[in-house]
């Protein structure tokens, strides 16, 4: 252990409860905009970091460099308060300060401490400020992984409800399209559907494009590969909601679609469906 931590872990272990309660303090001083009370918020972790500090300190652990097995605890908790934070809506500003705060009341302390010492209080001040960076940039590199993981969490659900496959009938299945058909939907809707193709024992898909707003080479690519995927599968498809625009669209880009059985509405479709399923359908007579 170097003198700079020594110094600062018997400073930790002497006055823990009253820097505990000073960075608190600070934090809910701080002037970052919060959501919150990060303090209030933070409150069980503020003595679990105190803690960590000083057991990483005594350990020897360098103020540069938590990646050190003996900051493990120290990290894991810093990610913990990061993880909690951004589940809960706060920023990364928010989740910083915290940490930032606790450089204040150790100052204090050093200065009174050492005030007889200045090479003493340079260098514990120093040893403690870039600690404290250290670990604020945990949290942040933390929070920025966190907030990925969400997005791209809700943007797969969201996908996942933008394509969902409904049994229309026995034996007849429809997938709604709406929005952009990219690489990434056109995947998602081939796996759901043939999964459901297998399940159900369809022998009809019907791909709906009502709500796609443009069809361009690409678009009719990607239709096509779902169209040969689900035939492979033993099904047959037919694909609805090709709108005058959408024709005239694929007609100047000489898109060739042969083979492949459009409607102008899923309501077409339906029922060319239900004709190649073998049901009928009659309107009842009026009594």
């Amino acid at each position: 252990m170097t003198p700079d931590s020594n110094v600062i872990a018997d400073l930790l272990g002497r006055d823990r409860d009253a820097i505990l309660r000073d960075w608190l303090d600070e934090a809910r001083n701080s002037s970052v905009p919060r959501s919150g009370d990060i303090a209030s918020a933070y409150a069980r972790e503020a003595a679990d970091l105190l803690d960590a500090v000083r057991t990483g300190l005594q350990g020897g652990g360098s103020t540069t460099n938590l990646a050190q097995p003996v900051w493990q605890r120290l990290t894991e908790i810093l990610q913990t308060v990061s993880r909690d934070g951004a589940a809960r809506g706060a920023t990364a500003a928010e989740t910083s300060s915290f940490v930032l705060a606790f450089k204040r009341p150790l100052f204090a302390r050093l200065q009174k401490q050492l005030a007889d010492d200045t090479q003493a209080l340079i260098g514990a001040i120093w040893a403690v400020s870039t600690l404290v960076d250290v670990m604020a940039e945990t949290t942040l590199t933390t929070y920025q992984r966190t907030r990925e993981d969400i997005i791209n969490r809700q943007q797969q659900e969201l996908l996942e409800l933008s394509t969902p496959v409904v049994k229309l009938w026995d034996g007849i299945l429809a997938v709604p399209m709406i929005g952009t058909l990219d690489s990434s939907r056109t995947q998602l809707v081939m796996e759901t559907l043939l999964q459901r193709i297998v399940e159900t024992g369809s022998e009809l898909a019907i791909i709906d494009i009502t709500g796609v707003p443009t069809v361009d080479t690409l678009v009719a690519q990607h239709l096509l590969k779902t169209v040969t995927a689900i035939r492979l599968m033993g099904a047959d498809c037919i694909v609805s909601g090709v709108r005058p625009q959408i024709a005239q669209t694929i007609v100047h880009l000489g898109i060739d679609l042969q083979g492949v059985t459009t409607k102008a509405t899923l309501a077409d479709a339906l029922s060319l469906a239900m004709k190649r399923a073998g049901y009928t359908v009659t309107r009842a007579k009026a009594a």
